[in-house]
């Protein structure tokens, strides 16, 4: 019986665990999904044409990044899937040798305690007690082996049952996963003809070289004034605070302590451009060097503070608005935003909307955040902050 109740427990260990990761894969398959869903709804909101541009190769290249993690996921959910049916199928196999073992010791036993005749005539092996003390032992004895071994029946049949059942969910399952790769094999189909229109749409891209490069040093100069204005208000900022009040020390080691696991300032979207210095996405002799990321998301969308703070300053720069919150000797800076709902001094609190992004119709219709993090004049990665 120990043995059993051993192997149930190792069986419902080995049945639980993989489940757990099949069931973390497909939280993040419905994650891809939706993210291919936004690509698929900002490509809609480019410009109509087809006309090859920065923006339109940058949603395809995060399109196609997203469908090859999305193709090896499903394909890692049906590996963890064939290997909990191997496993339950071992464990199957195990049961059955027990109860064979169960069966040839019952025989053993029946040998050993001359219980042949009792099995012929239960009654004569009772009556044939020569003492009332020899009648009730064997009365009990006869009730406990009955009961030991129909509850070792019961729970080997129980056990069995379960695994099948289990078996059959899983084949279910499997099935299931096999029809989405089915389905992912057209996704893949897809993702050959978005990698052929990635390469027609380079080459179209370098042909346009000069004008590209001359456009690429126009945008890095605006992002350098940004950057600068941005960095001397900072400052100043900075140099007037001299200390810091109880409560601004409280949402600062709150801010710190939430590293990682702040909430992205656009509900949906991406990282179209990251932090520090990379290469152009179609020149790689040329070095773009960014002092926050970039967040691509679909047009209409709000700006939103990551964490709860005070707006600090909020005004317009290069026609559009700017917004600095500061969260206890940290400041997140918002930009650019076609209009704002906050003023300076109002308090914010975490996921709140603090203005609409600007969607640039010179630019493919993109709607995009620029976002940066300062420790007090020391400017941080926002992708290391943000959730993953």
């Amino acid at each position: 019986m120990k043995k059993i109740l051993i192997l149930h427990i190792i069986l419902l260990i080995t049945a639980v665990l993989p489940a757990q990761t099949v069931k973390e894969l497909q939280k993040q398959q419905r994650e891809l999904q939706q993210q291919l869903e936004q690509t698929s709804n900002m490509l809609k909101q480019t410009k109509q044409s087809e006309t090859a541009t920065i923006n339109k190769l940058n949603l395809l290249n995060n399109d196609i990044k997203t469908r090859k993690k999305l193709i090896k996921n499903i394909q890692s959910e049906i590996s963890g899937l064939n290997t909990e049916m191997v496993q339950l199928r071992d464990k199957r196999s195990e049961l059955q040798i027990e109860l064979e073992a169960c069966k040839a010791d019952y025989a053993r036993l029946i040998r050993e305690t001359h219980y042949a005749d009792m099995q012929q005539s239960p009654l004569l092996f009772l009556l044939s007690s020569n003492t009332f003390q020899q009648l009730t032992r064997r009365i009990r004895y006869m009730q406990q082996f009955a009961a030991y071994r129909k509850e070792q029946a019961r729970e080997i049949e129980r056990i069995q049952t379960e695994i099948d059942h289990q078996n059959e969910q899983l084949e279910k399952r499997k099935n299931d996963r096999s029809k989405a790769l089915k389905n992912q094999k057209r996704e893949q189909d897809n993702l050959a003809i978005d990698e052929r229109k990635q390469k027609k749409m380079l080459e179209s891209l370098k042909k346009q070289e000069k004008e590209l490069l001359a456009k690429q040093k126009e945008q890095q100069k605006k992002a350098n004034a940004l950057n600068k204005q941005i960095e001397d208000l900072i400052a100043k900022q900075v140099r007037t605070t001299t200390t810091l009040t109880k409560e601004q020390k409280l949402i600062a080691g709150g801010f710190e302590a939430n590293q990682g696991r702040m909430p992205w300032p656009v509900e949906k979207g991406y990282i179209s451009g990251h932090f520090g210095k990379h290469k152009h996405p179609v020149h790689e002799h040329v070095t773009i060097d960014n002092k926050g990321i970039y967040l691509q998301t679909v047009n209409g969308a709000s700006a939103r503070a990551i964490y709860e703070g005070e707006v600090t300053w909020c005004a317009q720069m290069n026609g559009n608005y700017a917004v600095i919150i500061q969260h206890g000797n940290y400041r997140t800076v918002y930009s650019p935003l076609k209009s704002i709902t906050v003023k300076q001094g109002d308090k914010v609190t975490a996921k709140q909307a603090i203005g609409t992004i600007y969607t640039d119709s010179s630019e493919d219709n993109k709607t995009e955040l620029y976002f940066q993090l300062y420790k007090d004049r020391s400017i941080l990665n926002p992708s290391l902050w943000l959730a993953q």
